[in-house]
């Protein structure tokens, strides 16, 4: 039980984010003695020496990974469905599939926020970076095992079904028949928008100091934010506003269709994740107009 204290006060992190999500950050200052944190460092080279960063890492690893497990089985099982049945009444349908990505986000969310900020997603880190929220060596590295955990959720789901994933899509986004490319990247950009600006706004550590039950609910917000973009954009491009699921999907699937559409679901999440923190930091916050 020994620095167990210290470790829960760190949010179970020595090199803690400046901008954490959902219950970690519960120890900020109240609004009256509120201060604007620094921005974090370009590198930071204590992080590579530290546990907590590794763990962190291991953390996103986990949640991308049964991020893309449960959502690609949900994906396929709809898509059984309609190709049994004509329809996809006796299924869960689009609204199931969009309650999936949307309540594994809120759950996994709030299960790794205290320990690695719970981003499970290479747009929302990316943001946050250009945010100054975390350094460039931490918002690598996550991206790195955010995609190494959706490779192998996927790869998974292929193991145990071989044949019917490869006969089903797989769960890989592509542009829908009826729509262009331009189309597939506008709803990309747009989506992404939506759900970085949500994090922002459900992590602001202004309004967590001032409201002290908003990091508690921040999932929530996160989870419904990505529910509500499913249900619009599904018939669209089947809904990336995530380069790492898209990539496990595609890699694992492994489709020339999915290949030639898989550049519209790094382009448009990273358009749509940068137009949201320039949003927020400049428009809401207006940060760079604050006087030092």
């Amino acid at each position: 039980m020994e620095g167990k204290e210290e470790d829960v006060r760190l949010g179970a992190n020595k090199f803690t984010e400046r901008q954490p999500i959902g219950t970690a950050a519960q120890s900020q200052d109240d609004g009256k003695d509120y201060k604007e944190p620094p921005p974090a460092p370009l590198f930071e080279p204590g992080e590579l020496t530290s546990w907590s960063f590794y763990r962190a890492g291991i953390a996103e690893f986990l949640a991308t990974f049964l991020f893309l497990y449960i959502t690609v089985l949900t994906v396929m099982g709809v898509v059984r469905s309609n190709e049994i049945n004509g329809n996809t009444c006796k299924t869960v349908g689009i609204q199931g599939i969009a309650w999936a990505f949307g309540g594994m986000i809120f759950a996994l969310v709030y299960c790794t926020a205290g320990i690695s900020g719970g981003h499970i997603n290479p747009a929302v880190t990316f943001g946050l970076f250009l945010a100054r929220k975390l350094s460039l060596t931490r918002a690598i590295f996550y991206i790195v095992m955010q995609c190494l955990g959706a490779i192998c959720g996927a790869g998974v789901v292929k193991g145990f079904q071989p044949k019917p994933y490869d006969r089903l899509g797989g769960g890989a986004n592509m542009v829908s028949k009826g729509y262009t490319k331009g189309d597939g990247l506008g709803a990309e950009i747009v989506g992404t928008f939506i759900l970085v600006y949500t994090v922002f706004s459900a992590t602001d550590a202004k309004r967590s100091a001032r409201d002290s039950h908003v990091p508690i609910l921040a999932p929530l917000p996160i989870g419904f934010a990505v529910f509500l973009v499913h249900l619009a954009t599904i018939p669209i491009t089947g809904t990336g506003i995530n380069p790492a699921r898209s990539l496990g999907a595609a890699i694992i699937y492994n489709n020339e269709k999915a290949w030639d559409d898989h550049w519209i679901f790094w382009v448009g999440p990273f358009i749509g994740a940068a137009l949201a923190a320039l949003y927020h930091q400049v428009v809401i916050r207006a940060i760079p107009f604050k006087s030092k």
